[in-house]
């Protein structure tokens, strides 16, 4: 019982006992000035006995009655439901994971399908215990695990260690007092270590530190560029973070508090003043007088006051958020691998009508003026490409958006343009003689080229050209098709595909009007 029950019983005592003699020794008094009348000295009696009687029975149902009531009450409250994610964000979850798996059911990539079908079985599950993931992240050196081992109370990893001991995301549980959701903290690898392994352990860490409801990033002095940009990366995404101060034991009052003010000056904008807090999670044992070793308590009390306040305060949010933020992310991760496959698909359209408007103009020779009514722009090319991402177009739309596009590559002189390219790129590599026939075929194919990849990024974002229009998108296709590389790769390919069955032609004509000229 706590102290303040039995102080309060001990004076409601004293309190009903002093005003029972009060009462008896008054009723007695005047039952002895009632002598004379016997029936109203019993009926004075039979009053003293009556309120006596109730003092104690009161006395007896507050200690007994409203004492068993409370003791059940406690025991009710202590059998609460488990907290529940808010309504609002946990229907948002579920419906994004629910579009997920729509996504992911049109991944051809099965091994690609199956990861992102596990993650979001991850998230579902995550999403029914409702536990709390609070992630220590930071360098190597910084005492990720001393104050892993500090925070639980006991040794649960290994401290003074080389960088790199923590190998893998170690998980532990704990409970705290007021709340009802079990909190797990996981210690991670150690980030900016050298050396492939080194690389792997950190981009698990960063990929634990992207799943936290709460990150813990531990430091050991001020920050450095290397550890600002991952800690403002992660922020950006949403991460609630705590910035911890490790080390303090080494550092006098002075300097400890001017690292803590510049601390708070390089975070301010994503991370509160109150949220940097400084420990020492594994302080240095000192040397007594008597020669004695002493090992001083870990100084952890500041972050785990703060730690506190903040699951408290925002428990419920920081799991239904981080939830909602991991179906979001899935659903990008979804959306960047259909985007891939379709812009693959899209290209093997582009590439198969390349080739298809090259052979027509090379083996029909026409004016330059009319190649892009006949090649750089196709009507059926267009409709494939929107068919890939969803779009289904009839010819006459088709036809519109092709002549459009055709426009806007004469208006920009790049018909011209890619003539002097291939022209010069031809001569490097083919008979001067060949050249002339050649060169409207090959022109031919890279204004295919330079317009499907165009309506590929009009597809891609979802039929509109953007800010730019048409203009900026076809100039930049043709900036990205003119670069070197891509012309070495392109003329090898179209002088097999063009030039190489031109001068086969060629050849077997010549040889054919050679035949018949002999007599």
């Amino acid at each position: 019982m706590p102290l303040s029950r039995i102080v309060t019983l001990i004076v409601g005592l004293i309190v009903i006992l002093g005003l029972a003699l009060w009462l008896i020794d008054s009723l007695s008094r005047l039952y002895w000035q009632l002598s004379y009348s016997p029936l109203l000295g019993n009926l004075l009696l039979l009053l003293l006995i009556v309120l006596i009687g109730g003092l104690v029975a009161a006395f007896v149902y507050y200690v007994l009655v409203l004492q068993n009531g409370e003791k059940r009450s406690r025991r009710n409250r202590s059998r609460v439901t488990p907290a529940q994610i808010p309504a609002g964000k946990s229907d948002a979850a579920s419906t994004t994971l629910q579009a997920v798996r729509q996504q992911v059911a049109q991944i051809q990539d099965e091994v690609a399908r199956q990861a992102l079908l596990s993650k979001s079985r991850e998230i579902e599950a995550n999403l029914a215990r409702g536990e709390i993931q609070v992630v220590v992240f930071g360098t190597g050196s910084a005492g990720k695990t001393s104050l892993v081992n500090a925070v639980m109370g006991r040794m649960v990893g290994q401290v003074d260690a080389p960088m790199g001991t923590t190998q893998v995301g170690e998980t532990y549980c704990l409970r705290l007092k007021g709340l009802e959701r079990k909190i797990l903290i996981t210690d991670t690898p150690g980030i900016l270590e050298a050396g492939v392994a080194g690389t792997e352990r950190e981009q698990m860490a960063r990929e634990l530190a992207t799943a936290a409801d709460l990150l813990l990033f531990v430091v050991d002095n001020d920050l450095r560029r290397s550890e600002y940009e991952p800690l403002r990366g992660l922020a950006e995404i949403g991460k609630r973070s705590l910035l911890v101060l490790n080390k303090t034991d080494l550092y006098t009052d002075e300097d400890k508090e001017a690292i803590l003010a510049r601390l708070r000056q390089r975070v301010r904008g994503f991370i509160a003043t109150n949220d940097v807090v400084a420990i020492a999670a594994n302080p240095q044992s000192a040397q007594l007088e008597t020669g004695e070793s002493f090992q001083p308590e870990p100084d952890i009390v500041p972050l785990l006051r703060r730690m506190a306040a903040v699951l408290r305060a925002e428990g419920e949010d920081l799991v239904a958020d981080n939830i909602l933020l991991q179906s979001l992310r899935l659903g990008d991760e979804a959306r960047k691998l259909i985007d891939g496959q379709r812009r693959r698909q899209a290209d093997k359209i582009v590439e198969r009508f390349q080739w298809i408007g090259a052979g027509v103009v090379s083996v029909t020779p026409i004016p330059v003026v009319d190649l892009l009514a006949t090649a750089a722009v196709n009507a059926q090319m267009v409709v494939e490409i929107g068919r890939v991402y969803g779009c289904e177009l009839n010819m006459e739309r088709g036809r519109e958006l092709a002549l459009s596009l055709a426009k806007t590559i004469a208006s920009l002189g790049i018909v011209k343009g890619a003539i002097q390219l291939l022209s010069t790129a031809l001569q490097l590599n083919v008979a001067t003689f060949i050249i002339g026939r050649a060169i409207q075929g090959v022109t031919a194919a890279y204004l295919t080229r330079i317009a499907g990849k165009s309506f590929i990024e009009y597809f891609r974002h979802d039929q509109d050209w953007g800010d730019g229009g048409m203009t900026e998108v076809v100039q930049r296709q043709f900036q990205i098709n003119r670069r070197d590389e891509f012309i070495k790769a392109f003329i090898q390919e179209a002088i097999a595909r063009v030039v190489k069955p031109l001068q086969d032609k060629t050849e077997a004509m010549e040889e054919q009007e050679s035949r018949e000229e002999l007599p």
